[in-house]
């Protein structure tokens, strides 16, 4: 019977589906890297999250793997083009969780803007300061998406109703918003330096490792609102932190972060994040803007899709 190794907690319609389609289901969720070394030489499908690096070592350990199933979007943890020289086929899965990852930027933005975080600390330390905590209305502004891929257009369309402007850019597409007539398309120059809010919408890989950087910065708006969830290494972290101290931007919420393991921390990144997470100006969340209830379930029903096709 065909193996399938599942490596992380999906909804139980994945190995419902799997194990009716005649594959064996072995469902480890809390697995290892190391372990996944150990157990994967039989098994012709393997199902993965983020921990799972699936390098040239493992694929030469992988002797029977026909398929990869992705949950989620990002593919650097997959070295694509050694899965091609293999013929092992790439499933990821980023319709199922684009909506989720969208309404949380949204949420996101409009608590930076409504200072609700802070308001709401204040408030349970009764402390009552309405004009402290005047927010911002966004009808007006200017909202850059960088990246116009699943979650940039779920985003975009997200905002439909918001009376803002859309600068939209995408180094690899055209005319990919042309049914959005609140969005134009254009340069990463004219995001950059017209936008009040810009989100990140990026895989990571050379070229938009550390994108946003110092000088990235201060060719943005004054007070500019920053937004990633896409991948932490996006965005430089010590050079957002001084932007943010220093004024030049005004905000940012994140739930992607260059090291996502506190335990982890360097003797330099300790300091540096424990600063961050200081400034009230700021919004954090534990890489979880795609992790809903219904996008576990959507995840699974687009990887059956693609895997059983």
């Amino acid at each position: 019977m065909k193996k399938v190794l599942v490596t992380d907690g999906v909804h139980p319609i994945l190995i419902e589906q799997l194990e009716l389609a005649g594959y064996h289901c072995d469902y480890h969720p809390k697995i290892k890297l190391e372990k996944v070394h150990e157990m994967i030489a039989p098994y012709e499908g393997i199902i993965i999250n983020s921990k799972i690096i699936f390098d040239k070592k493992l694929f030469d350990t992988a002797l029977n793997l026909k398929f990869i199933g992705r949950l989620g979007s990002g593919l650097e943890i997959i070295d694509l083009p050694y899965a091609k020289e293999k013929g092992v086929r790439v499933h990821s899965a980023p319709e199922g969780n684009r909506n989720a990852v969208a309404e949380h930027v949204l949420g996101m933005l409009l608590s930076i803007f409504n200072k609700l975080n802070q308001a709401d600390q204040e408030v349970r330390a009764k402390h009552w300061d309405r004009e402290k905590n005047r927010g911002r209305e966004l009808m007006g502004c200017t909202v850059g998406i960088i990246g116009f891929g699943h979650t940039g257009r779920r985003f975009a369309e997200k905002l439909a109703g918001m009376e803002v402007q859309v600068l939209a850019y995408d180094k690899y597409k055209t005319t990919y918003a042309d049914d959005l007539k609140y969005v134009k398309e254009t340069d990463l120059n004219e995001v950059v330096t017209s936008s009040d809010v810009i989100s990140f919408h990026l895989p990571l890989n050379p070229e938009t490792k550390h994108l946003a950087d110092a000088a990235f910065f201060q060719r943005c708006k004054d007070g500019v609102i920053l937004l990633n969830t896409s991948r932490g290494n996006v965005i430089k972290t010590i050079d957002l932190y001084d932007a943010l101290q220093n004024g030049k931007v005004g905000g940012a919420a994140l739930d992607v972060f260059e090291n996502e393991k506190p335990q982890t921390y360097s003797k330099e990144e300790l300091p540096l994040y424990d600063k961050l997470f200081t400034l009230p100006n700021t919004i954090f969340s534990p890489h979880v803007a795609g992790w809903t209830v219904e996008s576990k379930k959507r995840l699974a029903e687009v990887l059956l899709k693609k895997i059983l096709q």
